[in-house]
């Protein structure tokens, strides 16, 4: 640091330690440019060639500091404002932590300053990856740290809310980047823009716990505000199936009982449910993907509609209530049902015949189905028709008509079997119904006459989510368990980064004065054909002064024509999107790759199968010796060293695909004969020759 008598001149030329004007006496730093008397230097130029490089004390750290006292460190100038800025780009940290780094690394104490990035990667578990990429995305154009409060000005820069109203509070109407000028309205009521403060919240979520680190049951922390499970978070997931599972839920996605989920299993409330798998989502009545079909349902009493018959029940969709504000639930119907969301995943379900699975809650009091107390697995339904009609409260309502089709006996029967074909039930409504969908192709999941149980008849639909990866102990390795957390994050962001209009993620992404993000051509198409001037005429004679058009936001009532006339793409938030798509896209790839390793390796480990079956082929039709029994003899019996254990599995791999040719009738059964227990075969004959030995006991 630099002495404190060494001072530069001020913005007038005077000298701040002799008080006198130094014109032509003075010597500007090449870092600050910032002029200095040279006489009252502490450490004088030594020659006049050193002027062109100089540097002043605050900048070349050469001087001492007060007092005498000599700074421990070595690190030279421009290493310490790297360093510096590192600690402050280091999200991890908090405000009083980056202070001690920074205390640490001025004192001298470098080490403890910049610890090993790789010991520090380990600590945090890898997790700051999405947090990284937010960091250099999305900054502050004044303060230059992550985005607090985020402002985006028309232009399309960002700033924190506090430094926002500093800067306009000086008086300053123009951008602090690109000069443009800011609106009046904006000045005076700046509005946050909650869709980064969205992606910024759930990055910092990002490195809570994942299902493999959850208690055993749900559970509430210090924030809850309500007593019980109104704010509790999910427990351990115990099945291995992921959230866009179809189907039941069999033994081999259950590696804590071997069971898979059983009809008739009975759980405390939904939030339990989830656990295993049966209905993931805890508070919405239908699981599903609009593109993609419905995996479960769940009859709760929510819609007076519902019609339960057990084996079948007609199933009301859901949407037509207003959930404004704050509201999380509401009895009274307001406007019509459609065929979108979550309705259309039941009628995508509906079309291909998919299986879903249906859980009863005891609040579904109109029903003699529905279990006492909990909520109960009741097994596999189908959907066979869906429809629109009026419901009771005078709107219309999606209508689903659901059978049963499942292996196993319903849980209020008597019987020991599953489900049969049955005919449909006749359903009165549907005279008066609209918009009937019924499925024109064979179902994906159907009863087979020759096995007598219900199958795939079809491969079902696969996961769009990625396979958990497990240990020995039947845990999700930590890489496996950090790579999902960090790709549902980045979705999450995505789905964050999505525009008010189409509901998609933005592509070229507008920022509207009041706070609101669209995609530049879903905003434009949204004015189209409307002009910023209305020409008005008195009695179509006489022109009267233009008239302003209004243009309200498709998101609420401000006027945005004035924004509109010369839209400006929100550059930080457009590179920050195609970051994250760009990197989940690379990950896919990875994932591919992976995946046709795995099948190459597989496919090279039958072609050496089917090798070894034409060479063992080859030699029984030369001298008709059993060319299992010889394969088996080999390894017992030969003086070479033994051949591995993975050439033994292929060889048992081959001995099993002649007893199954056997069994089929496709190899006759004299031409292989198994030799008896005491005889043993020393290697395989040679093609054309005979056996090199053989003892008999």
């Amino acid at each position: 640091m630099a002495n404190v008598s060494d001072l530069p001149c001020d913005a007038d030329g005077v000298c701040m330690v002799c008080k006198k004007s130094v014109d032509g006496e003075t010597l500007t730093c090449k870092t600050c440019a910032t002029p200095w008397h040279s006489t009252c230097l502490s450490v004088p130029l030594k020659t006049l060639a050193d002027a062109a490089q100089w540097e002043c004390p605050d900048c070349s750290l050469t001087a001492d500091p007060p007092g005498g006292a000599t700074v421990k460190s070595s690190i030279s100038g421009g290493d310490l404002v790297e360093k510096i800025r590192a600690i402050e780009s280091d999200l991890s940290l908090t405000d009083r932590e980056k202070a001690k780094r920074r205390q640490e690394l001025l004192s001298g104490d470098a080490k403890s300053a910049s610890p090993d990035p790789i010991q520090e990667q380990k600590s945090n578990g890898g997790t700051n990856e999405v947090l990284a990429i937010l960091g250099d995305k999305l900054n502050c154009s004044i303060c230059m740290q992550l985005l607090d409060r985020p402002v985006s000005t028309p232009c399309g820069h960002n700033f924190c809310l506090k430094c926002f109203q500093k800067w306009v509070g000086q008086g300053k109407r123009t951008c602090a980047i690109c000069r443009e000028m800011i609106p009046s309205k904006m000045a005076r009521e700046p509005r946050i823009n909650s869709a980064i403060v969205m992606a910024i919240r759930n990055a910092k979520m990002s490195q809570s716990n994942v299902s493999g680190d959850r208690p055993n049951k749900a559970y509430t922390t210090e924030r809850a505000k309500k007593s019980g499970k109104a704010n509790a978070c999910s427990g351990k997931i115990f099945v291995t199936v992921p959230l866009d599972h179809f189907g039941p839920i069999t033994a081999e996605h259950d590696p804590e009982r071997n069971l898979g989920v059983l009809v008739g299993e009975t759980w405390e409330d939904r939030m339990e449910c989830r656990q295993w798998g049966a209905h993931f989502t805890h508070v919405a009545g239908i699981a599903g993907q609009s593109e993609y079909g419905a995996q479960s349902v769940a009859l709760s009493g929510g819609y007076e509609d519902d019609e339960d018959h057990g084996e079948w029940f007609l199933y009301t969709g859901s949407g037509g209530r207003d959930l404004s504000g704050n509201k999380r639930t509401n009895k009274k119907q307001s406007f019509d049902q459609k065929f979108d969301k979550s309705n259309e995943a039941l009628r995508v379900s509906c079309k291909n015949g998919y299986p879903l699975r249906v859980v009863r809650s005891h609040k579904e009091k109109r029903s003699s189905y529905a279990p006492q107390e909990g909520v109960r697995y009741d097994g596999i339904y189908r959907i066979e028709k869906c429809w629109r009609k009026a419901g009771i409260q005078g709107f219309k309502v999606c209508r689903y008509l659901f059978v049963r089709c499942d292996n196993d006996p319903a849980p209020w029967t008597s019987d020991t079997h599953g489900d049969r074909p049955r005919e449909l039930p006749i359903v009165e409504e549907l005279k008066h119904a609209t918009d009937i969908t019924e499925r024109k192709k064979s179902p994906a999941w159907d009863y087979d006459e020759e096995q007598c149980c219900w199958i795939w008849k079809r491969p079902p639909p696969e996961s769009r989510k990625a396979p958990d990866v497990y240990d020995e102990e039947g845990k999700i390795t930590k890489r496996a368990r950090r790579q999902k957390r960090n790709e549902s994050v980045k979705e999450r962001l995505l789905k964050e980064f999505s525009c008010l209009i189409c509901r998609k993620v933005m592509v070229l992404p507008l920022t509207t004065p009041c706070a609101h993000n669209f995609c530049k051509a879903c905003l434009e198409n949204a004015f189209a054909g409307q002009s910023f001037i209305k020409q008005r005429t008195c009695g179509g004679t006489r022109t009267l002064r233009t008239q302003k058009n209004v243009m309200k936001c498709p998101s609420c009532t401000n006027d945005v024509s004035d924004f509109l006339q010369n839209p400006q793409v929100n550059r930080e938030l457009m590179n920050l999107i195609e970051s994250l798509q760009s990197q989940m896209k690379e990950e896919n790839m990875e994932t591919e790759e992976l995946d046709d390793g795995a099948d190459e390796e597989d496919a090279e480990l039958c072609d050496e199968t089917d090798d070894a079956c034409v060479q063992v082929d080859m030699g029984e039709e030369i001298d008709g010796t059993d060319g299992k029994s010889n394969i088996g003899a080999e390894n017992k019996n030969c003086d070479q060293p033994s051949i591995g254990k993975e050439a033994q599995d292929r060889h048992d791999a081959v001995s099993d695909n002649l007893d199954a040719g056997v069994a089929r009738g496709e190899v006759p059964k004299g031409r292989y004969k198994r030799q008896s227990a005491g005889e043993e075969t020393c290697s395989l004959a040679p093609k054309g020759g005979k056996k090199r030995r053989s003892n008999k006991t």
